[in-house]
Parts: C-alpha cells; sequence; structure tokens
C-alpha cells in the first residue's frame, strides 16, 4: 500500500508551506505500509519557539484555504517545542531544532520510503546544521526561546 494522491497533495502543500517560513530540513515519509492510522509523515525544524508556531499557522492556513483541509488535532502549541497536526491521511510534525535532534523521527522512519517534495523544500535540507555552525560562531543573534 502507498500514499493516496490525496496524502501526497496534502504533504506537498504543507512543505512548500513550511519552506516558505524558513522551517529547516523538511522531510516526508510514507509510512502507510507500517501504520494503519496516516499515511505519511512531514517532518521540519526550525530555532526557535516563535519560527515554530509561524510554521504551524502557515501550513494549518494553507491546507486549509487552498484543500479544503483542517486538522482534526492539533497538539504541543503551548510550548512551541514540538506541534503536531493531525489531518488523518498525513501527520505534520514541527520540531523545535533541539527537540528535532533528540527525538530524532528521521531514525525512526528510516525504513519508510521518502516522499518526494517540491524543490524550495528540499533546498531547506542541512539548515538546521548551518544554523547551529553560525550560532556557535556567534554570527547569528541570541535566540531568545
Amino acid at each position: 500500500m502507498t500514499a493516496t494522491d490525496r496524502s501526497i497533495e496534502l504533504i506537498n502543500a504543507a512543505a512548500q508551506a513550511a519552506a516558505d517560513r524558513l522551517a529547516h530540513d523538511i522531510i516526508a515519509y510514507d509510512v502507510s505500509d507500517v501504520l494503519s492510522i496516516t499515511d505519511a509523515f512531514l517532518v521540519a525544524s526550525a530555532p526557535n519557539d516563535r519560527q515554530v508556531k509561524s510554521i504551524v499557522d502557515e501550513i494549518e492556513e494553507r491546507l486549509n484555504k487552498d484543500l479544503g483541509a483542517k486538522p482534526v488535532r492539533r497538539e504541543g502549541d503551548r510550548e512551541a517545542r514540538w506541534v503536531l497536526l493531525d489531518y488523518v491521511d498525513i501527520v505534520v510534525h514541527v520540531q523545535h531544532s533541539e527537540e528535532r535532534v533528540f527525538y530524532a523521527l528521521e531514525r525512526l522512519w528510516k525504513d519508510c520510503p521518502e516522499i518526494a517534495l517540491p524543490e524550495d523544500a528540499v533546498k531547506t535540507r542541512g539548515l538546521a546544521e548551518e544554523h547551529a555552525k553560525l550560532h556557535a560562531a556567534g554570527e547569528v543573534d541570541g535566540d531568545p526561546s
């Protein structure tokens, strides 16, 4: 079994929205063969809580406006360290960069096929590491989160 066309459409729209809000390391997995509750996961991250919220809001707005999709559940808003949007067909995870490293969702789902994403989303690969290096070198303003 593979992710449905609708799931792929939702994943691509969510990935583009995340890229437009400067998310880091956007990746999507087809988890339909191993999970019966959803077809696909999208994972993205940001270096601070404010940006996590901005990415989540943009994804939710874009999927609602462009595709008529609303999440059935939204979790993690209060702390904005790991926000989950559950659209049933897909689940979107937007994590603070520290949570992304700690929980390493990619390691858990590495055996699942990756879903091809829009070019803007693919270009975000490696941005978290680049940001961390700049931050360590003092070339990025302090993180207020």
